[in-house]
């Protein structure tokens, strides 16, 4: 009888043993589960919280309470393709990017253009888009060219690649957190012009009742794209992915249309991985360089 406790100590050890190691095992398969689950490493299994702005058409705005405009359509469609539903939250373009690389948002829609500046704070993935420079100023305005903004008082929104154009022109800007800032400024007459991308300036002078005009717009140095935190490989690689699928099947050509009619693209642009041919009467042509 002396040997009981002995061997019960013995079976009770035993059995904690197998317990552990199955707690560990029922761990390892919970974490495998879980990465199976949510392979883009996502805010929210299965859907794709996307930052972008309210007020900037035809790119990216809110209309009758949904967020639309070219760039988010097209991650609508992109994302689709990977299997993901996209939730638009509105917020400043001044926040957005380091709001994305603080996992605030899993990516970035805002026609935001790549430059070495931007990729020191969040990772891209590939052009979607090119753009070019607008120079809005007031009705009346003597204002025809770029070449003639030294001394004026010039709009920018803050930390878009206008901003740093004017910056780098040594125009000593005057600096607003969204759009419709800078809108304001040029309607009150406060500005002298306001350097905008060129789509949202056309789209704000023709809808300001003749107040706005634009006096000439410039290509934009380098293309847009979407906007992940630094080191999420895995949903860069898919957004690509997404991205030439959609190229492929004329979805990019179709919101090419829809949002920028008449739009003349210049001839060495490429979407996406520029393996994938545009198909339709929006692809890249000599004749339409601009």
């Amino acid at each position: 009888m002396r040997f009981l406790p002995a061997l019960t100590r013995v079976a009770a050890l035993g059995a904690a043993a197998v317990l552990a190691a199955t707690g560990l095992t029922a761990c390892g398969d919970d974490a495998a589960t879980g990465k199976a689950a949510n392979p883009y490493g996502l805010l929210q299994p299965g859907v794709l919280r996307a930052g972008t702005l309210t007020d900037a058409p035809p790119n990216v705005y809110l209309k009758d309470g949904k967020f639309t405009g070219f760039d988010n359509d097209l991650l609508t469609a992109v994302a689709a393709k990977a299997g993901l539903k996209v939730e638009f939250v509105g917020t400043d373009f001044s926040a957005l990017l380091s709001q994305v690389n603080n996992r605030k948002f899993d990516v970035g829609s805002s026609s935001i253009t790549i430059t070495e500046a931007r990729k020191k704070t969040v990772d891209f993935g590939n052009g979607y888009d090119f753009g070019y420079f607008g120079l809005d100023v007031p009705a009346g305005s003597p204002i025809t060219g770029f070449d003639q903004l030294a001394g004026k008082r010039v709009v920018v929104v803050q930390g878009t690649v206008q901003d740093d154009y004017a910056t780098g022109k040594n125009l000593n800007p005057v600096r607003v957190p969204d759009y419709n800032g800078a809108i304001n400024q040029l309607k009150a007459g406060t500005a002298d012009a306001w350097i905008a991308p060129a789509e949202i300036g056309d789209k704000s002078a023709a809808d300001s009742n003749g107040k706005i005009t634009v006096a000439t717009t410039q290509l934009s140095p380098a293309p847009t794209a979407y906007a992940v935190a630094k080191g999420n490989d895995k949903l860069r690689e898919a957004l690509n992915k997404g991205l030439d699928e959609v190229i492929a099947d004329g979805t990019w050509t179709k919101l090419q249309a829809q949002y920028y009619p008449g739009r003349p693209i210049p001839a060495d642009f490429k979407p996406g991985s520029g393996a994938v041919a545009v198909p339709g009467p929006a692809a890249p042509s000599a004749s339409a360089a601009s």
